[in-house]
């Protein structure tokens, strides 16, 4: 394979050279093509493994050489050793120059998905849970204690995922900190926070991401923006009384509820941009499919929010049977959950209603405990997977020691009548909500 290589790579230089040169013209000799020589590795490597890449030139002529990833020269080396912490196809280019002039060449390196690139993860309030469901439906109790020997904060609320890094915030922090950062594929960790926001975060719950240093958290005084080049902690005036729920993440800018409102806030900055009103107390705030808001609210109704200029582009309103669960509940996730223009509200009831938006259809779709055997709290909301359309339902049979016997559903309403895709039984402790790493692509 490395033989075949080789020689495509002299093909495409001999092939440049024959087509800058007609037949009347005199061509002044190109250097000596510059041959990548694999010493370590392959074309095709894992997370944090490594390739060695050897440039040689045959000509006596002394060299220099220039290694360029994506735009940025990384080496001028002759040999470069390439590696990476995140998947991906990269190409790595080698400029050689002597006195002959220069050539250069490029080699693309594939460095295959990590474990929990793709995949589902359930985040528990006890016991520093961070479950992970794989594609398969293969279940890793506590993954990130798996891989870091180290366990998580207490009780942990929420998940963002940005820029391949995985954020997860806890109430109580200890553990690795209010706030932790983990490779987003290996959840190997990469810095966790708490002496840094000891003082100054009072029980932080949900986290939002604009950049590595524009980091949004929600906590009891509001949503504070938090700089850990710096360990700068800023409360955002005007977000006292923020809602203990998601923000999203949409065009670029933070969306957070407040009372009855949905404020902005954009990258970079301490204040409130805009701010959009609704009828009730907001219930659920969520990035669209289309890069767009929807909001769901106690007045009973679901508004379609454009995410660059604020204005709502379409509401529907809700039977008061459904829009009465949004009354009733405090939970952490938010009161909707969506793919396309379908929608699923549960709030904490066992009654999974679907809201079909383009047609104003709203319909009870499953009672989970018709189908699944010790649903006695529902905890928190459910959550439809963005590529599937299946409904995810975590439960508990009740509380104290009762919390051990748990359920995370998954329901298919593809069909006539629901299904019971999976149920994945006894890996929880109080789940604080269900993330799909496809929402943060």
């Amino acid at each position: 394979m490395k033989k075949f290589y080789l020689a495509l790579l002299f093909l495409g230089i001999f092939v440049g050279f024959l087509s800058s040169c007609s037949d009347d013209d005199e061509c002044t000799p190109l250097p000596a093509p510059p041959i990548i020589n694999i010493t370590s590795g392959n074309l095709s490597m894992h997370i944090g493994d490594s390739i060695i890449l050897k440039a040689s030139v045959a000509s006596p002529t002394e060299t220099t050489f220039s290694w360029i990833l994506d735009t940025t020269e990384v080496s001028t080396d002759s040999i470069y050793v390439f590696k990476s912490e995140y998947s991906g196809l990269f190409d790595v280019k080698l400029t050689a120059t002597n006195s002959d002039g220069t050539v250069a060449t490029t080699t693309s390196i594939t460095v295959q998905p990590g474990e929990y690139k793709n995949g589902t993860f359930v985040l528990s309030e006890n016991n520093s849970l961070l479950t992970f469901i794989s594609p398969e439906g293969k279940v890793t109790t506590d993954a990130y204690t798996d891989e870091n020997g180290t366990k998580l904060g207490s009780v942990n609320q929420d998940i963002f995922i940005k820029n391949h890094k995985m954020y997860i915030v806890s109430q109580n922090g200890g553990g690795d900190g209010f706030l932790v950062i983990a490779n987003a594929e290996t959840l190997k960790k990469i810095k966790g926070f708490q002496t840094e926001l000891n003082g100054k975060v009072n029980w932080p719950t949900h986290v939002a991401v604009l950049g590595d240093d524009d980091i949004y958290l929600r906590d009891n005084n509001g949503v504070k923006r938090f700089q850990p080049s710096t360990g700068t902690v800023t409360l955002i005036e005007g977000t006292s009384g923020a809602r203990k729920n998601t923000m999203a993440v949409a065009d670029g800018k933070v969306f957070a509820s407040v009372k009855n409102t949905v404020v902005v806030i954009e990258a970079g900055k301490d204040i409130i941009s805009s701010t959009i009103n609704f009828d009730g107390e907001v219930s659920g705030v969520i990035k669209a499919s289309d890069g767009n808001l929807w909001v769901s609210d106690r007045s009973g109704k679901i508004t379609k929010v454009d995410a660059k200029t604020y204005q709502k582009i379409g509401m529907n309103d809700i039977p008061t049977e459904v829009a009465s669960v949004w009354n009733t509940t405090y939970a952490a996730a938010p009161g909707i959950t969506a793919k396309g223009d379908t929608l699923y509200i549960s709030g904490l009831t066992s009654k999974i209603y679907r809201h079909i938006f383009s047609t104003k259809e709203t319909k009870l779709m499953v009672d989970a405990k018709t189908m699944v055997d010790n649903v006695g709290i529902v905890y928190n909301t459910c959550a439809v997977h963005p590529l599937t359309g299946e409904v995810y339902l975590n439960s508990i049979k009740g509380y104290g020691q009762n919390y051990k016997i748990n359920n995370i559903s998954v329901f298919n309403f593809s069909g006539d009548e629901p299904e019971l895709s999976a149920n994945y039984e006894n890996y929880t402790a109080f789940p604080a909500g269900t993330f799909f790493t496809y929402n943060f692509e």
